[in-house]
């Protein structure tokens, strides 16, 4: 297979590599860039542990092929120290004891800020569907519901003020 000339947009800025045609975007992200906030856990698309955006969208990174993502805007969970959402995304997951071994907390943040953006009004129900295809096996995910939750309630109080 001929190498592949991949044009994209990681974090801010923009990116100009050789890859191979086979290559996971998540693989690029930790091998070629040293992002290694993407974490890989099944490679099959269902535990969620390298879930990031793709042009506003979360995605999963282990089954998607890093050349598929040329000339997009790709942004990994480091790229959100400043994001007012990601850091009361990351109070309350503290406060609420949402995260035990780690592994799949940049996934879970990643998925939920997607939740209190897209569904500022959902109810529990919704947000547990929505975090289907994020697996946590330390948690029993009451903490991330109950962090997600709050989250949504002190938006929704900020909005109606």
């Amino acid at each position: 297979m001929q190498p592949i000339v991949l044009n994209l947009e990681v974090n801010g800025q923009s990116v100009e590599r050789i890859v191979q045609a086979r290559t996971s975007l998540a693989d690029f992200l930790r091998e070629d860039l040293r992002l290694s906030g993407t974490n890989l856990g099944c490679e099959h698309g269902v535990c969620g542990a390298c879930t990031l955006e793709i042009d506003g969208a979360p995605s999963r990174s282990c089954i998607t092929l890093a050349v598929t993502c040329d000339s997009k805007k790709v942004r990994t969970i480091e790229d959100f120290q400043n994001d007012e959402v990601m850091t009361e995304l990351r109070q309350a997951f503290s406060k609420e004891h949402a995260l035990q071994c780690g592994y799949c907390t940049t996934g879970m943040l990643m998925t939920a800020r997607d939740i209190v953006l897209r569904i500022p009004f959902a109810d529990e129900a919704r947000v547990r569907k929505e975090l289907a295809g994020n697996l946590c096996r330390c948690t029993g995910y009451a903490g991330i519901v109950k962090a997600i939750m709050g989250v949504l309630k002190s938006r929704a109080e900020l909005t109606s003020q």
